[in-house]
């Protein structure tokens, strides 16, 4: 896939626009806040559609936004010192991420790109700290955020070392159904096969032959345009390990 940068200049935000009501239902954080900081959130979330393979984050770069996913699927990951990419983890719709890099004040240690025309909402960092400063209701948004983040990235470490395709390819979609992370998902994930590929790090016929045996044991069932999870514990711990 081609990568086409959109960081850091005008195109992003020359291409954004106020939110819809129905975007801002999908943004998971909104709700929870406090009347005077949904308030000053409303005033500044901003929405941009990326295309396929356009970068929204780029390593080293400055962060200017706080990102999640209305709707889309994202590929957060790095280009090793071999030359090969590495894929730290998906980021389907309702997802939030880079809050660390945020609160941090640090460059990029990732690129973030598009597998599929995504829409992406960004909040202005003025904005994301004051937040901090201002909404409990916010701050234990970040906090149960960085808890399951890291969760995710100790059971991605786990993936790294099965060498069985079909645990892999499993234990990689459970990964996308997580509730809290990416409660956009729900039970129904659009997400094609050759996008779940890019995210394995396998081949596009190996993630079909995993998904047909994993809806053959009933754990899945492969619809159009995405996977349906049918026994999500079972999906977590599906295949051998060895």
């Amino acid at each position: 896939m081609v990568l086409r940068d959109l960081t850091p200049s005008a195109p992003l935000l020359s291409r954004s626009r106020a939110p819809s009501p129905q975007e801002l239902q999908r943004i998971p954080w909104l709700e929870r806040l406090e009347p005077a900081a949904r308030e000053r959130a409303l005033a500044s979330l901003r929405v941009v559609e990326v295309e396929p393979g356009e970068l929204l984050c780029r390593v080293g770069r400055p962060p200017v936004y706080w990102f999640g996913v209305i709707d889309g699927l994202l590929k957060v990951g790095n280009d090793s010192a071999q030359g090969s990419t590495v894929t730290y983890m998906g980021v389907p719709p309702g997802g939030w991420f880079g809050e660390g890099t945020a609160l941090k004040r640090e460059g990029y240690r990732f690129n973030v790109q598009a597998l599929r025309r995504s829409v992406i909402a960004g909040l202005p960092l003025d904005c994301f700290d004051q937040l901090l400063e201002s909404s409990i209701a916010f701050n234990r948004f970040l906090m149960q955020q960085l808890n399951e983040r890291l969760g995710q990235f100790i059971a991605a470490r786990d993936i790294d070392r099965l060498s069985q395709p079909d645990a892999r390819v499993a234990r990689s979609l459970a990964a996308l159904f997580h509730p809290v992370l990416y409660p956009g998902v729900g039970e129904l994930l659009r997400i094609t096969q050759q996008e779940l590929a890019y995210l394995v790090g396998l081949s596009r016929q190996r993630v079909n032959r995993a998904l047909r045996s994993m809806q053959a044991a009933g754990v899945i069932r492969i619809e159009y345009g995405g996977v349906r999870v049918l026994a999500l514990e079972k999906l977590r711990s599906y295949g051998p390990v060895a």
